[in-house]
């Protein structure tokens, strides 16, 4: 997720007390994806699959908000 921005994300993951939420949502995203290729070989409905889709865009967008907001913060 957000792989452009590999060097902020470090940064924010060194500092993770500060920054606990945006680590707990790029970790849910992950394990998001995880359940997402999991279901795709057959485990789940599309309908099912459609849904963890909608929830891991809605915390990429919530994570690149915190993302940005932490850039411009910290001059990076």
């Amino acid at each position: 997720m957000l792989h452009e921005y590999r060097d902020i994300i470090t940064h924010m993951k060194e500092n993770g007390n500060e920054n606990a939420h945006f680590l707990h949502i790029f970790d849910k995203h992950n394990a998001l994806d995880d359940e997402i290729v999991a279901g795709e070989q057959g485990t789940m409905t599309d309908a099912e699959i459609e849904k963890l889709k909608k929830e891991k865009l809605l915390l990429k967008d919530e994570a690149y908000g915190i993302l940005m907001a932490y850039k411009k913060e910290h001059s990076l």
